[in-house]
């Protein structure tokens, strides 16, 4: 695998408390707005610059894009973010519960992307892809990194090991409890030995950031068609971001809530299930499955497992085992005619760190007719299934914790 030392734009350490955010996605834009209030530093105006305008203002109009660009601008003026004077590359930990996760900051290739050595699992909806690529062709900036796994390596643990035993840059713990370490390599013999040693790589998988994966890729081509822009080494060929082992990362299981039931009540729905489940009701008891074979439901005040019964789905395959792919292919498609999540306004997801809990709360509420709790996927299975060229239904993993945003800003221009 290719991945390139960059000079990046970073925040004093003075400021870093101030600027690190949560990523755009994992708040509303209301959300947004509320954290960062009074904040001039949040990484927020940038990632989500739409908090700066009205509320009802469209978020992916030229404008909005056009206030990313000058907001990261106005924190270049003021000092609060420098560039780098060497080509680096950063180590970004995040520890919770004493549990580290220890990452390469690194530029990754566009080339690497496209031609697979870079893998993904899930399908990307277009609409995204065009936000975030509007938002890097105005700004020039990668402005949050991709997460990426790959096979653990003891070469490259032993090297990142070495770089931690010096002081961070940064050191802070954020509201969710999670404590960040930052460290610059800015050796050039150190910088050196991990590039190399990550050459040996023979692949990459997008744990999270498919859109921003994407978008890098649409930028890269559009550049590459202009002039000045061309050539394999230039900085708009490649995109930011931190390379995990996968024996570090846990994933939580992304839960799905369906607002109606396809007109069907609640014993119809029920009644339709037990063609392909045993369905079994635990009252007050959320389920939350160990086993891809159950599922949970909570509908009409009442928990259920649902246990996939034999021969309703093909066993020896990897992508069919997942409870993802059994919920996808036997109720949302089959039953609520649901079938593609990417795109359908009945369906919404929720990572499981929110717990059971907010599940219920919106189903008692009205907003929604049915929610689901499934079996996380493991970081082999995610590795194997996209060794294989295929994809999982959409919204399958979710990791925790989440890498802030602010902590390193990768520039197109050189």
């Amino acid at each position: 695998m290719q991945i390139k030392a960059f000079r990046g734009y970073r925040p004093g350490k003075d400021k870093i408390h101030k600027v690190a955010s949560r990523p755009y996605d994992v708040l509303t834009t209301a959300e947004a707005r509320q954290e960062a209030a009074g904040n001039p530093y949040s990484f927020l105006n940038i990632v989500k610059p739409e908090i700066g305008f009205p509320p009802g203002a469209d978020p992916y109009s030229p404008e909005i894009y056009r206030a990313a660009a000058e907001n990261f601008q106005s924190l270049i003026n003021d000092g609060t973010f420098t560039r780098d004077e060497h080509e680096c590359l950063y180590i970004y930990e995040m520890c919770r519960d004493k549990r580290p996760k220890t990452g390469i900051v690194a530029a990754a290739a566009v080339e690497d992307y496209l031609d697979g050595s870079i893998r993904k699992h899930e399908q990307t909806r277009v609409d995204k892809e065009t936000d975030r690529a509007k938002h890097i062709r105005t700004t020039m900036l990668n402005v949050e990194p991709v997460m990426f796994a790959y096979r653990y390596d003891r070469e490259i643990d032993d090297l990142v090991e070495t770089v931690k035993t010096s002081q961070p840059e940064y050191e802070f713990d954020d509201v969710d409890g999670v404590r960040h370490r930052f460290w610059m390599v800015d050796k050039p013999g150190t910088v050196a030995a991990i590039i190399r040693a990550f050459s040996r790589i023979p692949a990459t998988y997008v744990a999270d950031g498919h859109h921003r994966s994407a978008a890098a890729a649409i930028v890269s081509r559009e550049l590459n068609r202009q002039d000045g822009y061309n050539g394999a080494g230039a900085a708009h060929n490649y995109f930011l971001a931190v390379h995990f082992p996968g024996n570090q990362l846990e994933i939580l299981d992304y839960n799905r809530l369906v607002a109606e039931l396809n007109g069907l009540d609640a014993g119809m729905f029920v009644r339709e299930l037990e063609s392909s489940f045993l369905v079994e009701r635990t009252g007050s008891q959320p389920v939350r499955p160990k086993r891809h074979v159950e599922t949970g439901m909570y509908l009409a005040g009442n928990w259920y497992r649902l246990v996939v019964r034999p021969g309703r789905y093909d066993a020896t395959d990897a992508r069919a085992s997942l409870g993802v792919s059994i919920l996808s292919d036997l109720v949302l498609q089959r039953i609520l005619d649901i079938h593609d999540q990417r795109t359908d306004r009945r369906i919404d997801f929720a990572g499981g760190a929110h717990g059971p809990g907010k599940l219920q709360d919106r189903v008692d509420s009205g907003e929604m007719a049915v929610a689901f709790t499934l079996c996380p996927v493991s970081v082999q299975e995610l590795m194997d299934i996209s060794d294989s060229g295929r994809l999982m239904p959409p919204k399958a993993t979710w990791f925790e914790p989440k890498l802030r945003s602010g902590l390193v800003v990768y520039s197109l221009e050189e």
